[in-house]
Order: C-alpha cells, then structure tokens, then sequence
C-alpha cells in the first residue's frame, strides 16, 4: 500500500514539474527562434545591400570605359548585358545605373527602361522604372527644373523636370509618346507606405540641348 501510495505521489511531482517548466521553456524557445529570424533577415539584408553596391561599382567602372562622342540622331545601342548608361540628379545626389528590363532582380541591382518605350536619342517617352524604398527613393523630393543627366556609351542626354503626377497603377497613358523627347520615371507611391503601394508617382522630363 505504502509504495502504491510513493509510486502515485512520484507521479503526481512528475506531473508538477512538467506542468511548471514548460511554461518556462516556450518563452525561451520563442525567444530563441524569433533571434534567429532576426538574424537571418539581417543578414539577407546585408546581402542585398552588398550585392547592390558591388554591382552598381561594377557597371559605374564599365559605362566610364566609354568616352562620349558628340552625339549622333541614331539610338544608344544596348550592350549585350542590357547596360544602357547611368541617371544622375544632382539636385537630389542620385547616381544609379540604368538596365533594359524591370525584372525583379534588376530592379534589385539597378533601375530600369521600360521595354517598348524610347532608348536614348530616340523621338518619344522613354520610361524608367526603380524602386520607392531604394534608389528612387530620393524622387520624393524632386522639384520642376530639376536637371536629369543620362550618360551611355554614345554619349551624354540631359532632360529637365517639367511636372509630376500621382497616377493609378493601371495608368499607362503616362508612357504615351507625342513623337517628342521625354523621360518618364515611375516609382511606387506612397514612398513610405508598408506593403503593396496603391498609385504610381510620375516624373515628366523634356530633353534640352
């Protein structure tokens, strides 16, 4: 009877001290896997950031192997990596490298020409598209007047700020052409908004000599 009695009360503890430590190790476990998350999204992070900066000092170092020549009426013809020059707003400190395409991972690296819209030199709406939370993120305070440099291996392209619009994502008329030279930008707007922006906002740019 007395070890029946031992035998249930060993069990009853058991039970207790189950009971009473698992509280305490769930917090320790959940500590310890959200500090892991943090760590691996720091480090992706990180990654991005490198893997940018690498490749725009890269691309910085091909385009400037180019000298410009005087500038010819034919259209800047694209390397065979989709390299088609830099943007530089100097009012702004922005210096990016500019890509064919708006894929994701080009996106990631660069900005990018809008596939079917003009190339340099060409007559037409020439549209660029990059990132709110990267390097376009200084649009946001771009002002009218404001000098858009676009240096290609054919030479130097200047525009000037003429307006600036916040359209619907599905607003494509912005990259219409009036057979004029402009340059469009489109980023993502709200610059600071979490998650998937609603509108697009527009940079409108007419070529000067």
């Amino acid at each position: 009877m007395a070890a029946g009695v031992s035998q249930d009360s060993s069990i009853l503890k058991m039970r207790i001290l189950i009971k009473s430590t698992l509280p305490k190790l769930v917090p320790l476990w959940t500590q310890r896997i959200l500090f892991a998350g943090a760590i691996l999204m720091l480090g992706y992070c990180g990654f991005v950031l490198i893997d940018s900066w690498i490749f725009q000092e890269r691309e910085i170092a091909a385009l400037e192997k180019f000298v410009p020549q005087q500038l010819t009426t034919l259209p800047a013809a694209l390397r065979q990596d989709g390299l088609i020059g830099r943007i530089e707003i100097p009012h702004l400190d922005l210096s990016v490298i500019v890509l064919e395409g708006i894929s994701g991972k080009t996106l990631r690296r660069a900005v990018g020409h809008i596939a079917g819209t003009a190339l340099p030199g060409e007559a037409g709406n020439m549209g660029i598209a990059g990132h709110r939370d990267t390097f376009f993120r200084p649009l946001r305070n771009i002002q009218p007047q404001d000098l858009i440099t676009l240096t290609t291996p054919r030479g130097e392209y200047r525009y000037r700020v003429v307006s600036t619009a916040i359209v619907s994502p599905d607003d494509v008329a912005v990259l219409n052409s009036d057979g004029s030279e402009v340059l469009t930008l489109v980023t993502c707007y709200p610059f600071y908004f979490v998650g998937s922006a609603p509108s697009r906002f527009i940079v409108r740019a007419a070529r000067i000599t």
